[in-house]
């Protein structure tokens, strides 16, 4: 790449910080207004004419601030808002789900609860959420396009080897540069300098023995600098850690935090407590049919892999008659499967043999989403799931789900072939490193469209 070009894309990328500043500003701004507009409509559309100033006063007065500290703090007009819209918008509902609810404590404690309208309120918090929605939704697509879907301002230096150019991140070539990593040489210093100075981050490709004199001098820079070293991507490290005066790369970790996992479990244990009551009538009818029908058990247990691929026992409905149940699961079940029974087969199309597994969310071997337990012995092409791709233990890092990601995308049904393994497989490692509360949340209002499928048997 000549010198001349890649100067132009360095001062047109250290541009994106200067933009994104005036983007996240652009964020608060609309934020600010969706809110006051929200609450002015509801006050109009209750009343006829918009509310008392004093109380529209009260209530942004408390809510923004807390709203716009939340905001900033959950870097809802961070980076990573700017450029994604579902990231952006479940960030700034949340801050404004919060800042409500310290509204109404603070009305509460100062009993001024009964000096505002309850209609007002609600239908502010609805109008405000649903503003908020279009509005970053706007600024989404319009941060995108100003920042070409790269919101990072980065530079690659190549240092006698060969890169293939494979984005819109400028490369400088330091041999043609005469940037050698030297910090006897002030003048090359300066010029790494002037062109890393407006960067997010630079990026060194060099040969091993250069890395050291690489990273030696990186470190004087006021930028984050990264070498590129191509042999450890095998060990996939996910970070670095010092251990008894070495460096040892972190390979592995639970996927989610410590407060990742105690939200999951209080949404799980919610979620359960409002689907039993719901779900207890049509429990108890489907148990009277199964045991009218053939005799035996009405809930069928099998040891499937759960949670650090340590075993537990399922609970579902039994759909099969009891002489030929499999508890070790080494036959999957097939369309027209001759051991289903006719209230097995209408309770396996519609999902309802799966309601029982409430229970074991509630009791905590399983999550109401994330990668659907199999069977220890489960098989495609008659070789064992692991035998086919081993990165199958790896999708039990997470919780095993009464629904999850590769339901939704449509892959259900017997794994016949390596394909159907390898598809359902992919979704739930594509689940595992994306988590939100969110995404799960949005899994099960999904579910609710594929709970009649014609792979269900």
């Amino acid at each position: 790449m000549n010198s001349l070009a890649a100067t132009e894309d360095i001062i047109a990328i250290s541009r994106k910080k200067f933009l994104r500043r005036w983007l996240a500003l652009g964020l608060a701004i609309n934020d600010i207004l969706c809110i006051c507009i929200a609450f002015t409509l509801a006050g109009i559309f209750r009343l006829g004419f918009m509310m008392s100033e004093s109380q529209l006063t009260d209530i942004l007065a408390v809510s923004l601030p807390i709203y716009v500290g939340i905001a900033i703090n959950t870097r809802a007009y961070g980076t990573t808002a700017l450029s994604t819209f579902w990231v952006s918008y479940s960030r700034s509902a949340a801050a404004f789900i919060f800042a409500m609810g310290a509204v109404l404590l603070t009305a509460f404690f100062l009993k001024a609860s009964a000096d505002f309208s309850r209609v007002i309120f609600a239908t502010g918090v609805v109008l405000a959420l649903l503003f908020l929605f279009i509005g970053r939704g706007i600024l989404s697509h319009l941060s995108k396009k100003l920042l070409n879907n790269q919101p990072m301002a980065e530079v690659i230096i190549v240092d006698e080897i060969k890169v293939e150019k494979l984005s819109d991140t400028p490369i400088i070539d330091a041999v043609a540069e005469n940037l050698k990593p030297d910090l006897t040489n002030a003048d090359i210093i300066q010029r790494l300098g002037l062109i890393t100075q407006d960067m997010d981050r630079v990026i060194v490709h060099c040969k091993p023995e250069n890395r050291q004199a690489w990273a030696f001098t990186l470190k004087a820079l006021d930028v984050n600098a990264e070498i590129v070293t191509p042999e450890l991507s095998d060990l996939a490290p996910i970070a670095l850690n010092r251990r008894d005066g070495h460096i040892a790369l972190m390979v592995s970790q639970g996927p989610l935090r410590l407060s990742e996992r105690a939200i999951k479990r209080a949404f799980d244990i919610i979620c359960a407590l409002i689907a039993i009551p719901l779900l207890i009538i049509p429990m108890i009818i489907t148990a009277i049919a199964i045991r009218i029908e053939s005799p035996g058990a009405v809930i069928f247990s099998q040891q499937r892999i759960g949670l650090g691929n340590i075993s537990f026992k399922i609970y579902k409905f039994r759909s099969m008659r009891i002489e030929t149940s499999d508890s070790k699961g080494d036959r999957s079940t097939s369309r027209d499967d001759d051991r289903i029974t006719r209230v097995g087969a209408f309770i396996r199309k519609t999902s309802i043999d799966e309601l029982p597994q409430i229970f074991n969310v509630l009791l905590g071997t399983m999550s109401m989403v994330g990668p659907r337990p199999h069977a220890i012995g489960s098989r495609a092409e008659n070789m064992l799931f692991w035998d086919i791709d081993v990165r199958y233990w790896h999708r039990h890092a997470i919780k095993p789900g009464l629904t999850g990601l590769a339901q939704v995308r449509g892959f259900r049904g017997a794994t016949e072939k390596r394909e159907d393994l390898e598809e359902r497989l992919q979704s739930d490692l594509d689940y595992r490193a994306n988590w939100s509360l969110w995404s799960d949340i949005k899994i099960i209002l999904m579910t609710f469209r594929v709970l009649i499928h014609r792979n269900a048997y």
